[in-house]
Parts: structure tokens; C-alpha cells; sequence
């Protein structure tokens, strides 16, 4: 059953699904006398000179409405299959500007990963544009129709753009990633263009989470994108003993991250760009290790598609262990320490 209703130029009806993380693998649709589609994506940093691995997911979806090209942070380097073009921009972008920017260059998309910086700059930007963004999308159906979750991720709403200009973030853990045909060589690749927009002091800068200039010459994956994530919960009592999670994701190399409960996020133990969940990040990595977290359903929708999950709890009866794979029922205290020593 279907319920549609017409929102601020927008046409939204949602359906029911079981599991996150929908894919785009539909095609778009003929659009016969539309003008042709053209995407600007705003990329993030990954902390030194190479764009982050959730700009290569908005890539992707990109390429699944038309054109692309890429805004990149002077100084990064950037050569990405499916880019036509690439434009060197500031990393502190005026939203009012790079609003002008795609009006006056007829873009007809302006997209960005989901990020903390970006859901500060791109709100800002359709502002700009008398345009409704259309956030955390999950499926392109055609230039206009895109899938995005709604009630933390219990149902998929398909939503309908009509404005000239469809301003929206990507979530990162739906879409392969674009081929960086820069990873790993080192070289520098010039830029295209420059585009000419200013710089905006107060604006955030444009930098996947948890990076930032200390980070370059570093390797660590992002938590939104890593293949292994090492969360905490409230179990974990205090900051310090977050350092036992960061030896065990040390475990599994340059693929792991560590992540947090909101729980542990609001008791100050962690910064909340390590929240994993419906008001932090959504990941779905091959390996999810949740330890002291009970498994509330605002932490489940941001991690139950992972591949694999292990639930470390005290606690028999919590939650997360009816989505786990393996639990094991331990004081997480005797339990960590012991496996970071096995593996």
C-alpha cells in the first residue's frame, strides 16, 4: 500500500523494506526533451592529497544521472574513472557561491557524500538555490527519482524532484565506489579548471570525518567506508578505555576504524564523529565488533547491514545480540584484551 503526497516541489510516497543499504543498479529512465543531465560533485579530503572513499561512491552515483564533474580542494589530486572534468576549488567553499557557480555553469545535479561537513555546506547551498535537497540517498532511479530511508531505515521513501536544480547527499555504503586512478601511484594530476569560488572562513571545511591536516602521510580508513569497525558502548565507561578498541582494530590493519554508540558519543567519552547510527554514521563493513553496546534500535539502524557482526555484552538478554552473528556473552574488560592477544 502506497501513501503520496506532494511536498515543497516534491512528489514523496514510501514502501515498506526489510534492510538498508538499497543499491542503484536501475538505469535512468528516457527523458525525452529534457535537457541534459549534468552532475557537479563536491569532494572531500581524505586528511592529505587524494579525495575520500565516500566521494567515489557519490561518483558512482553520479554517473547514474549524467555528466560529472568533480569539485576537488586545491591541493588534492584527483583522476576518477567516469569524471569528465575536474575543478580545483577552495576548502572552505561559500555555499552562496558555489550555488552561482552550478547555476551559472547549468548543472543540473550538485551532489556530495554524507559527512558532517557536508551536511553543513549542502543544505546551505540549496538554500541558495530555492531548491529541497534531497538527503542520505541510497538508489537513483532516473535524474529526478531517488531513494532514500525513512524511520530509521524501515521504509525506503521514493522521492521526486521538479526544481531546476536537485541538490542531495550520497550515503557512501550504497554505492561501489569509482575507480581512483590516482590511489596508490602518488603523482599529481591537474586539475581542469579552477573554478572561481571564494573561500568562506566560516564555512566548514570540506574533509571526510575524523581527518584532518595532521592526518596526510597517514593511512586509516574512513568509519563510514571501512571494511572492519570496533564500536563502544556505554559498557566501555570511560575515554580511556576506548585505547583497548584502537588496539584491536590495529588488529586488522589500514581496513579498521573505530566507532561509538550515541550513549558513549553523549558521556563525552568519544567525539561524535565515531557515532555510529540513525543520527551518526550508517556503515555496513564486512566485520562490525559491537562491544558494550546493548543494541538500541537507533544503533541498529546505522550497522545492521553489516556482513558479519559480533556482539561482546555482559549482558545476556541485550538487544544486539538478536541481530549478531556470534556473541559472546563476557565482561567485554576480560573479553578484548584476550582476542587482541589471540589475533
Amino acid at each position: 500500500r502506497r501513501r503520496r503526497r506532494s511536498v515543497k516541489g516534491m512528489f514523496l510516497w514510501s514502501r515498506s523494506s526489510s534492510r538498508l543499504g538499497v543499491s542503484s543498479s536501475s538505469s535512468l529512465s528516457s527523458s525525452g526533451g529534457r535537457r541534459f543531465a549534468s552532475c557537479l560533485v563536491v569532494a572531500e579530503h581524505d586528511g592529505g592529497s587524494a579525495v575520500s572513499a565516500g566521494t567515489l561512491a557519490a561518483v558512482t552515483a553520479a554517473k547514474a544521472i549524467g555528466d560529472v564533474s568533480l569539485l576537488v580542494p586545491s591541493g588534492v589530486s584527483a583522476k576518477v574513472e567516469g569524471v569528465s572534468k575536474v575543478l580545483a576549488g577552495p576548502s572552505r567553499p561559500s555555499a552562496k557561491a558555489l550555488a552561482s557557480f552550478a547555476k551559472e555553469r547549468g548543472y543540473t545535479h550538485v551532489l556530495a557524500a554524507v559527512s558532517s561537513s557536508s551536511k553543513a555546506l549542502m543544505p546551505r547551498v540549496a538554500a541558495a538555490l530555492d531548491a529541497s535537497p534531497v538527503t542520505d540517498v541510497i538508489g537513483v532511479v532516473d535524474e529526478s527519482t531517488f531513494l532514500r530511508p525513512m524511520y530509521a531505515g524501515n521504509a525506503i521513501a521514493t522521492v521526486r524532484t521538479s526544481g531546476p536544480v536537485m541538490v542531495g547527499t550520497v550515503r557512501p555504503t550504497a554505492f561501489e565506489k569509482a575507480a581512483d586512478l590516482v590511489d596508490g601511484g602518488g603523482q599529481a594530476v591537474s586539475p581542469d579548471e579552477v573554478a572561481d569560488i571564494p573561500e568562506d572562513a566560516l564555512a566548514p571545511t570540506v574533509v571526510a570525518d575524523g581527518k584532518d591536516a595532521s592526518s596526510a602521510g597517514k593511512k586509516k580508513a574512513d568509519l563510514a567506508t571501512a571494511k572492519v569497525v570496533v564500536s563502544g558502548g556505554r559498557g566501555m565507561k570511560s575515554g580511556d578505555n576506548f585505547a583497548m578498541l584502537d588496539d584491536l582494530a590495529a588488529k586488522f590493519g589500514d581496513s579498521a576504524a573505530v566507532g561509538a554508540s550515541r550513549a558513549a558519543v553523549d558521556a563525552g567519552m568519544v567525539g561524535n564523529e565515531k557515532q555510529v547510527g540513525q543520527t551518526g554514521k550508517v556503515v555496513a563493513p564486512d566485520l562490525y565488533v559491537a562491544v558494550g553496546i546493548s543494541g538500541a534500535i537507533q544503533h541498529l539502524s546505522g550497522m545492521k547491514d553489516s556482513k558479519c557482526i559480533v556482539a561482546i555484552n555482559k549482558d545476556a538478554e541485550a538487544p544486539i545480540f538478536q541481530v549478531a552473528d556470534y556473541g559472546l556473552v563476557a565482561d567485554l574488560f576480560d573479553a578484548v584484551p584476550e582476542l587482541t592477544e589471540k589475533l
